[in-house]
């Protein structure tokens, strides 16, 4: 049953989603590397890849598949996109097989699975043109849950898979290494190893990827988008340029100078930190299984989406399935109104909010809800003893017999 509605919310949110690229990132960062490997250049492929060049790659042979078949370039997008939703639904079969295997009720399981595969917040990311997104949250929270229980080589692989494909997915190695009871050094050798081998093609073709990726990491550039905390840092007197170079209408800010080479690396830094606050207060803590990590997985994501100027609507999926694993699995007693009421609220900032607020209000309106939920994912991940502490029992009257 469980499978046979996994793979029927893969179908649905294909034919709402993969309907066509025109205009999306895909169109004007992927399409052409792919088109370029269907007509049999791989050498061009690897060259014309984005800075995501990783995801590329390893969703290559279906894109080779479907021009073999004689597909054109829809048929194409289709083939690569497909797998990325696959991997959240495997990911919401192992969730409601767990949930199963706890006595978790019929109705808390499907609305897992439901969140996993039909989020609308997927479907943005697919008609944004990221269906990689997808893969790459899967394969984060797949490394961690690996982790959990002590699979080193399957978390190590997990984890560098998900770095090849989108380089925000440094920000689950702390986690990653932290559930690991040991061969700590092994794992994060084996996830380098297996990001090395991915990324080594595009970076022997002398492509042009290297420099974006690192751009991108060190700098943010002119983009500047309301759903984050230095919005009102921005100045309102600038004109303020949108990612296709147009300039945006009144009420937009342009992002100070010392803003843009500080946020990127302020996120990954803040792995660190957090990463040992988490360690040190769970070192004798009771941590009621190791599944709560993955609150510290979903604080670090949460983190992400708030510090980034790009941040965009699917920016929150990641999140959004770190926190419904961990409501899944450490939250029998109801079901997961927590991730569920922040796939909604996600929806209405991004997208009825726009149509309603200037771009100062849609700030304050993501604010609303981010900060506390930042707020509550750190004191339940850093400060867990109110949580673990034994209750008081009343003492046992003995009879005599």
């Amino acid at each position: 049953m469980w499978w046979v509605g996994a793979l029927a919310g893969v179908a649905l949110m294909s034919w709402l989603g993969l309907k066509g690229f025109a205009w999306s990132d895909y169109d004007t960062e992927a399409s052409g590397a792919y088109r370029t490997l269907s007509s049999g250049d791989v050498g061009g492929f690897l060259t014309q890849v984005p800075a995501y060049g990783g995801s590329l790659v390893l969703r290559a042979p279906f894109a080779a598949v479907a021009a073999l078949l004689g597909g054109g370039e829809l048929a194409v997008y289709r083939a690569v996109s497909i797998p990325c939703l696959l991997a959240v639904a495997l990911l919401g079969l192992v969730l409601t097989r767990r949930m199963g295997d706890r006595g978790h009720s019929t109705g808390a399981r499907a609305i897992v699975l439901g969140l996993c595969v039909v989020n609308p917040v997927t479907l943005r990311a697919l008609e944004y043109g990221h269906p990689e997104e997808l893969l790459a949250a899967a394969l984060c929270v797949g490394a961690l849950l690996a982790a959990i229980d002590r699979r080193t080589i399957l978390a190590a692989v997990l984890l560098g898979l998900a770095i090849a494909t989108k380089s925000w997915a440094v920000l689950a190695i702390g986690p990653v290494l932290v559930a690991l009871p040991a061969r700590r050094l092994l794992a994060l050798t084996i996830a380098g190893g297996v990001t090395l081998t991915v990324l080594a093609p595009i970076l022997l073709s002398g492509s042009h990827m290297t420099n974006t990726l690192v751009t991108g990491a060190t700098t943010t550039g002119q983009i500047f988008h309301p759903w984050h905390i230095f919005w009102f840092l921005g100045d309102p007197a600038a004109t303020q340029i949108g990612p296709a170079g147009v300039p945006r209408g009144p009420g937009y800010r342009a992002p100070p100078e010392w803003l843009t080479p500080l946020t990127h690396p302020l996120i990954v830094a803040l792995v660190v930190p957090l990463t040992l606050a988490w360690a040190w207060v769970h070192r004798t803590v009771p941590r009621l299984g190791g599944e709560q990590v993955l609150l510290l997985l979903a604080l670090l994501l949460l983190l992400r989406c708030m510090l980034d100027p790009w941040n965009a609507v699917y920016y929150a999926l990641p999140c959004l399935l770190a926190l419904l694993a961990w409501e899944a699995l450490c939250c029998s007693e109801r079901p997961p109104v927590l991730a569920l009421a922040a796939s909604g609220l996600v929806w209405v900032t991004f997208e009825i909010a726009p149509d309603m607020l200037a771009p100062d209000g849609q700030c304050l309106a993501f604010l609303a809800w981010s900060l506390p939920l930042a707020a509550w994912l750190a004191r339940e991940s850093l400060a867990p003893a109110r949580r673990v502490a034994p209750r008081p029992t009343r003492p046992v009257r003995l009879q005599r017999v």
